[in-house]
């Protein structure tokens, strides 16, 4: 399955709930779900329909994907590499999730939503270590320090960063510093640091059938 191009509000709907796909939007009366929290379609007026147990699990894997804005093959990529890890699988496959550069600079408040994030790492705007890197599915790890381009600390996106100060919380595994609008990685990120909570176990057994 390809990328989501289309209004991605719809993913919010299919849920039945917020995934805050749009930033402070969703935080708004202009939220999709504030208006019209019924599955999108023709027949979306209708109850929501009973899935099965397959049904609960696919729903489970998409929404985590919409979440974090990646390809059914980015995400499987994701799975897999975390079935070769020892340990729980799905709880490595949400920390491989959130050390995603695109999800990190979200996390920092530097972007009010990922898919701003990723649009900011593809258009050169954010270095790791000082190098700049375009590539949003690059893994941060413990040390990294994550900044801005020099020349991009002239454009609208770090203006509003810079001038608003720390705007939401941020997760204990990071490390903001408001006065050079860089921030740190310090730890390896845990399922308690999600504010969205994904079943993972539903994601290995949908894998796992």
């Amino acid at each position: 399955m390809s990328r989501q191009i289309g209004p991605v509000c719809r993913l919010c709907r299919r849920a039945g709930e917020k995934l805050f796909l749009k930033g402070e939007r969703c935080l708004t009366p202009k939220c999709a779900i504030e208006r019209r929290n019924t599955p999108p379609g023709a027949h979306g007026m209708g109850r929501r329909r009973r899935l099965s147990e397959h049904g609960m699990q696919m729903r489970e894997k998409n929404r985590a994907r919409a979440i974090y804005g990646i390809t059914e093959r980015q995400f499987r990529k994701n799975f897999d590499e975390a079935a070769r890890k020892p340990g729980v699988t799905g709880q490595y496959l949400l920390q491989l999730l959130e050390r995603r550069l695109d999800n990190a600079v979200f996390r920092l408040g530097f972007a009010t939503s990922r898919a701003q994030a990723r649009q900011l790492v593809r258009h050169g705007h954010i270095t790791v270590n000082g190098k700049k890197l375009s590539i949003p599915s690059y893994l941060v790890g413990v040390g990294d320090v994550v900044g801005w381009v020099e020349g991009s600390k002239k454009t609208e996106a770090y203006k509003a960063v810079s001038g608003a100060g720390q705007r939401q919380a941020i997760p204990k595994w990071l490390i903001l510093d408001t006065q050079a609008v860089t921030g740190k990685i310090h730890a390896l990120p845990e399922p308690s640091d999600m504010d969205l909570k994904i079943e993972e176990r539903m994601i290995v057994e949908y894998y796992a059938r």
